[in-house]
């Protein structure tokens, strides 16, 4: 359904139908010529993890509001700029008490477990005498001065929170990538120090040997050209290329029928050109560096086609861009492998604040050291009044049970008689 993927897709990159007939067709039938395939079966599409701190609550929410018949049927109707603004939360004061009694548990719960996560960090970190409550005021996708009902303010700051998260989450990746190969380099570094000038050779060559077993790959097509899409067409859904249409290539990877070319859906056309560069099997490979490459083909593809920025792709935007020039002539696409991901100075950068923290890490380690070292003394400390204690009771008993004892005739046998 349309308003559930416009919500959905723009706010948090779910899948946009949680009940849907998937769409497929018979094998043995020419699918260039099926207009509307047949619904054959129908299944539960669960949504992956956004990576938002908040994305179950998030979650629950949307499963809550989809239970109100009102409340949905203005959904349908809603456009993303109703959505985005905020006037689309106003709609939530006229939702049915059942469910506004439900969003105000999902909030209550949320807040529980925000002020739980704070305490957890503030005694950690042992700090004592901290409002709990002003610290709320960090998560902005809920209104913390209201923590017992869930309002208006708490769907339009939800969506809002998760709009601008997601619309920073791809930068958020490159930069961890970025990093991610600071460090395996910086690493690679600190390794050859502490190798002998023969080891070391050895290894810059088996290094560069390596490069040059990676870049030799078969060429790429350019993400969305239509090389690109007819290589999909023919490998993975077994057409014929000569019968390729565009049309019915948007049906037939529009997986969930919701008709929107979503992100997942995108990037998954792109496995067999990734399957070119990169093998889980190959030393040279590395899979990190293929999930790097697949989210710039999907940017790409985005950029290019997506024209109104929603994050998806209807059918009228794809074959808009199948008229392009350079849909039929693309130039030529560059891999991770002819790109160059930081610099010398980036890295140096990089390595210092390794440094700065590493420094951090031993100084907090000799502290826990010394703490350990003094717990341990004052362990033994007390062990040792333990067993000085104990021995002082035993000789107390010894001491006692002697003068309970009557005197005794050398031998053991007492000096009293008994009567006859």
């Amino acid at each position: 359904m349309k308003w559930r993927t416009i919500l959905l897709q723009y706010c948090f990159l779910l899948v946009t139908c949680i009940l849907t007939a998937l769409e497929a067709v018979p094998i043995d039938i020419d699918k260039t010529k099926v207009e509307n395939a047949q619904a054959v079966d129908s299944a539960k599409i669960e949504p992956p993890d956004t990576g938002l701190y908040y994305d179950e609550y998030l979650k629950q929410v949307i499963d809550v509001l989809e239970t109100d018949n009102h409340f949905r049927e203005k959904l349908q109707k809603a456009d993303i700029e109703e959505i985005k603004s905020g006037r689309l939360s106003k709609e939530l004061d006229l939702v049915s008490h059942h469910v506004r009694t439900k969003l105000d548990e999902l909030k209550r719960q949320e807040v529980a477990r925000l002020r739980m996560l704070i305490k957890a960090k503030l005694d950690s970190l042992q700090d004592t005498g901290i409002d709990h409550h002003a610290l709320l005021k960090q998560f902005d996708h809920l209104n913390h001065l209201n923590p017992e009902k869930f309002e208006s303010t708490d769907l339009d700051m939800l969506i809002k929170a998760a709009t601008s998260d997601l619309e920073h989450y791809d930068k958020a990746r490159h930069e961890e990538f970025k990093k991610y190969e600071m460090m395996k380099e910086h690493e690679r570094r600190e390794y050859l120090k502490t190798l002998n000038e023969e080891k070391r050779k050895e290894e810059e060559s088996k290094f560069e040997e390596m490069k040059r077993k990676h870049e030799n790959h078969p060429k790429v097509n350019h993400p969305g050209s239509k090389d690109q899409l007819k290589e999909v067409w023919e490998e993975a859904d077994g057409l014929d290329p000569n019968d390729f249409d565009p049309k019915t290539f948007f049906k037939l990877h529009d997986v969930n029928s919701d008709g929107f070319l979503d992100e997942q859906e995108l990037e998954a056309l792109f496995t067999k050109e990734l399957e070119k560069v990169y093998d889980p099997k190959n030393e040279e490979d590395d899979m990190v560096e293929m999930e790097e490459e697949r989210l710039r083909m999907r940017e790409h593809v985005m950029n290019e086609v997506d024209t109104n920025k929603d994050r998806l792709v209807t059918l009228e935007e794809f074959l808009k861009a199948t008229e392009k020039k350079e849909f039929l002539e693309p130039d030529s696409w560059e891999t991770l492998d002819q790109q160059q991901f930081f610099t010398e100075e980036e890295l140096k950068e990089y390595e210092n604040i390794i440094s700065i923290q590493e420094t951090e890490l031993k100084k907090k380690a000799d502290e826990l050291q010394k703490q350990k070292e003094e717990l341990q003394r004052q362990h033994d400390q007390l062990e040792a009044q333990k067993l000085e204690y104990h021995q002082v009771l035993q000789q107390m008993e010894q001491k006692k049970l002697q003068q309970e004892i009557s005197p005794s005739v050398p031998g053991g046998e007492s000096k009293i008689q008994p009567r006859m």
